[in-house]
């Protein structure tokens, strides 16, 4: 195999230099933002294909959804397929004043990692698609199609009815999707497990308009006050969610160094972990409930009178083993059980849901996907993990071809920060991705 990792590293100067210029265009599919960077996203990522020798590369979307680039590099005879998965577009920067450059869609290199908006998540997995491709001069071992999405993080509202209308161009024999993490950067990981997610908008009702607080207060209710009490119901003493049937589980035997898990996460000095049971257990298979916003009046502007109503933003990530329609039905029954104060309380689900899954591990794909990665890795064999975000069109994917082998890759390690500021990339951990992908390709010749 040295032949393919000495051309996959041959080839990483031209692929980081792609990967900078992908990072300069802010593709960002969230409503109310310009989407001509997504498009021009999409251009770059077409014409790249193109260049790395794609027989077929076109783009396609559904009315009103993002374009995702479609691409094929057609089977030598009796070889599989394989379908690779990424998406370019991008979170929004947040407060630009937070981050270590001026312009967080200027990529800038500090202490060999390179620092930009979506560097991590996830054009440098678009881009260990193309390292792969390059190594091989355009003609992989095995058949290689390409779908890289345009909308991900705006919840791919779109993808689902995209991937069944183009079901059979889509088809594969294995499916890898470079959109997770590694362990650590010293350690690769293959993902094979997922939580799901609910968003819900929670209003309590109390009152038909504001009335002053000092005439009133005491014996009429306010409905910011009952939001509080009802928000607080959703945990137990612990940190637990404490809402009866969603499901909870156990991870895997790995578990997180405390100190490590504190620096990552940025606690505070004094702050307290929540909940109970290993730590990756609370993070990767048990469910969660987190308040995202609420609507009421600001703090300074407030006037002293009683609130007729307050809403709020709920998301629940769900364990393995739950479904989404099960949440909903028993989030809104907690909400409705708990109502304080005769509060009419409202719940409003919000659209983008996804089911949690579990992926099988076993069979010579899987066997083929260890050997590769540890020899990226000098011989460390990769752990499985799971993660506590969602990754929805997994879910859809395992229906939509259930014989086929699906692989849940990454190049984010513990500092990549992907949805914060000063997202980062590993640049030696990166060369390790795209060499293991193109060693997967050629273990995956019959």
């Amino acid at each position: 195999m040295s032949d393919v990792v000495n051309a996959v590293r041959a080839a990483m100067p031209g692929v980081r230099a792609d990967l900078e210029q992908l990072v300069r265009i802010p593709a960002i599919a969230f409503d109310g933002v310009d989407h001509e960077p997504v498009r021009r996203g999409a251009d770059e990522v077409q014409r790249l294909l193109t260049e790395a020798g794609a027989g077929e590369v076109r783009q396609i979307s559904r009315p009103g959804g993002q374009p995702s680039v479609l691409a094929h590099f057609p089977a030598p005879a009796g070889q599989p397929t394989v379908l690779l998965y990424a998406h370019q577009d991008v979170q929004p920067v947040g407060d630009p004043a937070l981050w270590i450059q001026d312009d967080p869609f200027e990529p800038v290199e500090r202490d060999g990692r390179l620092y930009g908006r979506g560097v991590a998540d996830d054009k440098a997995g678009v881009m260990a698609h193309l390292a792969a491709l390059r190594a091989y001069g355009g003609e992989p071992p095995v058949g290689v199609k390409l779908l890289i999405e345009g909308e991900e993080e705006f919840g791919s509202p779109t993808l689902e009815a995209l991937l069944r209308e183009h079901r059979a161009e889509l088809a594969a024999d294995v499916v890898v999707i470079a959109d997770s993490t590694n362990w650590r950067t010293e350690v690769p990981a293959l993902t094979t497990s997922l939580r799901g997610v609910i968003n819900v908008y929670v209003e309590t009702v109390l009152l038909r308009g504001a009335v002053h607080s000092g005439v009133y207060g005491g014996a009429v209710p306010d409905a910011l006050t009952a939001l509080c009490r009802l928000l607080a119901t959703l945990h137990d003493e612990h940190g637990d969610v404490a809402v009866d049937g969603l499901v909870s589980g156990e991870a895997a035997e790995l578990d997180y160094d405390e100190v490590k898990l504190r620096a990552e996460a940025g606690m505070l000095e004094g702050a307290e972990f929540i909940g109970t049971g290993r730590l990756t257990d609370r993070l990767w298979t048990k469910p969660t409930a987190t308040v995202l916003g609420v609507d009421c009046p600001g703090a300074a502007e407030a006037a002293n009178a009683l609130q007729p109503t307050a809403r709020a933003k709920v998301s629940f990530r769900l364990a393995p083993g739950d479904s989404a329609a099960n949440a909903l039905k028993a989030v809104r029954a907690h909400f409705e059980a708990h109502a304080p104060w005769g509060a009419e309380v409202r719940i409003v689900p919000e659209a983008g849901v996804g089911d949690p899954c579990v992926i099988d591990s076993t069979g010579p794909v899987f066997d083929a996907a260890r050997a590769a990665f540890a020899e990226a890795w000098d011989g460390t064999e990769p752990v499985e993990i799971g993660i506590g975000g969602s990754i929805p069109m997994i879910a859809t994917f395992q229906e939509l071809f259930p014989e086929a082998a699906i692989l849940v890759t990454g190049v984010e390690d513990q500092l990549s920060n992907p949805h914060g500021p000063n997202e980062s990339l590993d640049l030696e951990m990166f060369e390790r991705v795209c060499v293991a992908e193109a060693l997967l390709l050629e273990r995956l010749r019959r």
